[in-house]
């Protein structure tokens, strides 16, 4: 077992069954075992690999988007870059790099990047160290200075604490972690007692059946409540990448990737990514409810051919050796193919004011 069960251990004795939720935010951000205090996780040498790692294109083609976006807020003199969950840094040096292009742009924004990780941070500094950019880092999007932006956070929201529901006889139970009998290992447990109101039925959810799991993520319905407020009071624009789904229709979606490989999500406390799929429904409404326009979700298949992707990947291939060029189709493949990351991966974006359409959407809710 791992120092983290030793950890959760005493407090589930102490303390009894913990929510979802809380297991989440222990195994990922405990301030010693925690998943991202205590190991490289991206890339190949790490337990999984995200879009910008995959392919430079992906990075530039964000880089390019907004610097148009940029434009169509009346190119302000003074403009934030922000990211969420930066990882190694990758996406932001590739955007920077393609961003040089657009006159006027790079001497008009200043790099904040929101991470929790002291690790990834550190490697973060270290790849952004030969940015003419200063880069500034934070805890927290609150943090970051007054002034109109770009936010972009890629395969951020899945990490966010997601609390679990099961249907049965008419209520809700809420799905808690607990100890097994020989209090040797964790396992999944049904509170004993219906929930008592902070969980309402979904609207528009009708017919379902005993066992059906509702997922619920109160921190990122937070922070797109957050961000959302922040784009009224200063313009601007956040897109968010991630896999999950449009409209949801229940079912269990937390899971743990090590190696590359999936594994049980209560094996190895802190020593596994654990995520779930975004709800996409739902934060859209949040956003809706604020105020800011909502363009998508559309697929990220869609989107990434929308503002360039085959065009960008043609032009590298033009000047790539045989082996580059297999490699450019290969990766290009990975990011837009339906049977890869092009369909389960959705883009959406929300924008203040309302007074120009975001490249790379349409009116359909999802391609």
């Amino acid at each position: 077992m791992t120092k983290l069960f030793d950890y959760l251990k005493l407090r589930i004795e102490s303390e009894g069954s913990i929510t979802l939720a809380d297991y989440m935010a222990e195994s990922l951000g405990h301030s010693e075992f925690g998943y991202y205090n205590s190991t490289v996780p991206l890339g190949k040498s790490g337990d999984f690999i995200t879009s910008p790692e995959v392919s430079q294109m992906f990075g530039e083609l964000i880089g390019l988007w907004s610097a148009v976006c940029w434009q169509q807020l009346g190119t302000p003199n003074k403009f934030n870059f922000i990211e969420l969950g930066p990882g190694r840094g990758t996406l932001l040096m590739d955007a920077i790099r393609a961003a040089k292009v657009a006159p006027g742009y790079l001497d008009s924004i200043e790099l904040h990047l929101v991470e929790t990780s002291p690790i990834l941070a550190k490697l973060q500094k270290e790849s952004l160290s030969t940015l003419k950019n200063s880069c500034l880092w934070y805890k927290k999007f609150e943090q970051v200075p007054d002034g109109p932006f770009f936010l972009i956070g890629n395969e951020f929201i899945d990490t966010l604490p997601i609390r679990q529901y099961i249907g049965a006889g008419g209520e809700w139970y809420e799905q808690l972690v607990g100890l097994n009998k020989f209090s040797t290992a964790l396992c999944r447990i049904t509170s004993p007692t219906p929930s008592d109101g902070e969980f309402i039925v979904p609207l528009g959810l009708s017919g379902w059946n005993d066992g059906i799991i509702w997922e619920i993520c109160h921190e990122a319905q937070k922070i797109i409540s957050s961000i959302s407020s922040a784009l009224l009071e200063r313009g601007g624009v956040a897109i968010f990448i991630d896999y999950g789904y449009v409209k949801q229709t229940g079912g269990d979606t937390f899971q743990a990737v090590r190696n590359h490989e999936y594994s049980d999500p209560l094996e190895a406390p802190g020593l596994t990514d654990l995520t779930a799929h975004v709800d996409f429904e739902a934060i859209k409404q949040v956003a809706e409810k604020k105020g800011v326009r909502v363009s998508g979700p559309v697929t990220q298949g869609a989107f990434l051919r929308r503002i360039g992707i085959e065009k960008r990947a043609e032009k590298l291939m033009n000047v790539a050796t045989p082996r580059q060029k297999r490699d450019i189709e290969t990766s290009v493949k990975r990011l837009i193919d339906d049977n890869e990351m092009g369909r389960l991966f959705k883009v959406m974006a929300l924008s203040y004011p309302e007074t120009f359409q975001l490249e790379g959407f349409c009116n359909a809710e999802c391609d």
